[in-house]
């Protein structure tokens, strides 16, 4: 991998991408709200999405060079994974706070605190961790062939650079099912009981 995994330009593309995001997003959503340029905050919030696209075609890119597989293509796919999964709902909550302040939209609503509202928002929120996994897997899968490697068997992912990264994010999965649509579904109704006994 070279002397440090900071000499990967990969990693550097993953950290402009994640900072990419932002700018484009908080530029976009000022010019639509602060400056009133509609089709301005549109085509700057475009750049959301493409950062993914400029990622994904490095790394391809990359391997397909003769580049060796290693860790930072991993975290790549995992990048990936979370932009594309949990972008869209990110972008939706800063443009209902950007609304609510610079063009008199609602208030933000917070997230239910308990009942069936909560377990509903729980397994939603849960779906986007899933959803980011099949993209990271699906993008290993890619770099994978792209590569011209042999695919290892989850046995195996802790030892390969790139898919030590999917073990991760399966353990990061696990908890969050548990202490989340888990924990939501057996006690649906302990964030409320413990909010009423608060107020007493």
């Amino acid at each position: 991998m070279g002397d440090s995994l900071l000499a990967e330009p990969l990693l550097w593309l993953i950290g402009a991408s994640e900072i990419g995001f932002w700018i484009f997003m908080v530029a976009g959503l000022a010019a639509r709200y602060v400056l009133r340029r509609e089709r301005l905050g549109a085509a700057l919030l475009l750049g959301v999405p493409l950062m993914d696209v400029v990622l994904i075609v490095a790394s391809t890119v990359d391997l397909a060079g003769g580049g060796e597989p290693n860790r930072v293509h991993g975290l790549a796919a995992v990048y990936l994974g979370l932009t594309v999964a949990f972008g869209h709902s990110l972008v939706r909550w800063a443009d209902v706070r950007f609304a609510h302040r610079f063009a008199g939209g609602p208030a933000p609503v917070k997230p239910p605190r308990g009942g069936p509202a909560r377990t509903r928002y729980e397994w939603r929120e849960f779906g986007k961790v899933v959803v980011a996994w099949g993209i990271a897997a699906a993008v290993l899968v890619l770099l994978t062939v792209v590569g011209g490697r042999e695919f290892p068997g989850p046995a195996q992912w802790p030892a390969d650079p790139m898919w030590s990264w999917l073990g991760t994010v399966s353990v990061v999965a696990g908890i969050w099912f548990v202490v989340g649509p888990l924990w939501a579904t057996v006690l649906p109704g302990s964030a409320d009981s413990g909010r009423e006994r608060t107020r007493v």
